[in-house]
Formats: C-alpha cells, sequence, structure tokens
C-alpha cells in the first residue's frame, strides 16, 4: 500500500499513545470491526514497539508508528511490523531513510517551507501538524492554496466536534484522532462506540476522487 491507499482507507486515523500490557489485540479488533483499520500506536512509550506487533497480528489492522523521529526509530519501528511512519516533523535523514526503505511515510509539516523541502524528496503527502496551534483550519487553506496537489492528515486538536469541518476540505484525506481512545481505558464498548461514528464522517471533493 501506497501513503496515498492508506489515507483513503478510513476517514479517522486513530493516534494511540498504549504503554504496559494492555489488551491491545483487543483494542486493534475493536477498531476494525467498527470501521477504523489504520491505527497509529507512537513512540512515546516504552511499551510501544510491545504494542505494534501485538496489534499488526490481528486480522484486518493496518497498523502504524508514529512519532517516529530519526532511522534507528524508522528501522525498530519496521521490525515489529509496523506498515507505514508517522512523524512530527521532517527531516532530511529521516525522509531518506523511509524512502530507501520502501515505507509509506506521513512527515509532519507546518509551513511552506517544509512542504517545499518534503516535495523537494518526492512527497506530496503530509501531516498538518499540530493542526490547531499552527493556525488551524485557515492556516491549512492558505497553504493548500499555492500547493494545490498536496494532500494532508491534519492532526493535532482535532476532535469528535470539529472534525467534519477539517475533512470537508479538498485537500484533506482523513484526520489524526487521539479522543478515540481516553488515558487509561479498558473498556472497548465505549472505544467502539467513538471508532463508528469517526467512520461515518463524510469525505468530500478531491478527498475521494484524488488530486487533481
Amino acid at each position: 500500500m501506497t501513503i496515498d491507499d492508506i489515507m483513503r482507507v478510513a476517514p479517522v486515523i486513530p493516534v494511540l499513545v498504549l504503554d504496559g500490557d494492555g489488551d491491545w489485540e483487543g483494542l486493534a479488533r475493536t477498531f476494525v470491526d467498527n470501521g477504523l483499520k489504520v491505527l497509529e500506536v507512537t513512540l512515546r512509550t516504552p511499551g510501544a514497539l510491545a504494542a505494534i506487533r501485538r496489534m499488526a497480528a490481528v486480522d484486518g489492522a493496518i497498523v502504524g508508528a508514529g512519532t517516529v523521529l530519526n532511522p534507528a526509530q524508522l528501522d525498530a519501528a519496521l521490525e515489529a511490523g509496523s506498515r507505514f511512519i508517522v512523524a512530527p516533523g521532517l527531516t532530511d535523514s529521516l525522509a531518506q531513510a523511509a524512502i530507501a526503505a520502501a515505507v509509506p511515510f506521513l512527515p509532519g509539516v507546518a509551513t511552506a517551507g517544509d512542504i517545499m523541502r518534503g516535495l523537494d524528496h518526492g512527497l506530496d503527502h503530509f501531516k498538518f501538524f499540530p493542526a490547531e496551534t499552527s493556525g488551524g483550519l485557515p492556516a491549512l487553506k492558505a497553504l493548500a492554496g499555492p500547493f494545490g496537489r498536496v494532500r494532508f492528515c491534519p492532526t493535532g486538536g482535532i476532535r469528535a466536534d470539529n472534525a467534519g469541518e477539517w475533512l470537508a476540505h479538498p485537500s484533506v484525506m482523513c484526520v489524526g484522532g487521539s479522543w478515540l481512545l481516553k488515558s487509561g481505558e479498558t473498556d472497548f464498548t465505549a472505544v467502539g462506540d467513538r471508532a463508528r461514528a469517526a467512520a461515518a464522517l463524510r469525505r468530500t471533493g478531491a478527498n475521494e476522487a484524488g488530486p487533481s
């Protein structure tokens, strides 16, 4: 799968901070069964790689690693079974490593210069991060003007009550959401309810047709 393929699977990618010995297979099944197959596990905790290994074994789950900061973390994430890589920013060394590994890569950008550096590497799909504190939807609209073929996954400050506004913009293919799993939550019934609601969010315009 390409990063474009992955971003088209569902309108929301759960952004998960996992640690300890939770029922990560059960969590992955809950998301998959309720329409969210693409899952980003952030490398912010000591247990993240173990969680990726366990979730990646769940049928139908497309599990990737987030908060990847350098090529060493990229290698560790791939060894754990990650099928895509998400970074909070864009560095030449990480971009080169991801391209060399032929892994779908979604680096973070917040400025026109970030996007231009990504384009120099042949990248045109980006995580707009941190979305709300980088100017929100008005900032993304301004960036989309000169970069009409670029597609985004805004993350950071996206909530259930504003995700639809972001998804209505033609340059937005999906959003990253941390609201789907609350800290310490072990009863996945409510998680399934949130996942179903997120999977039902609509994408419009170029999101479905692809870049023009």
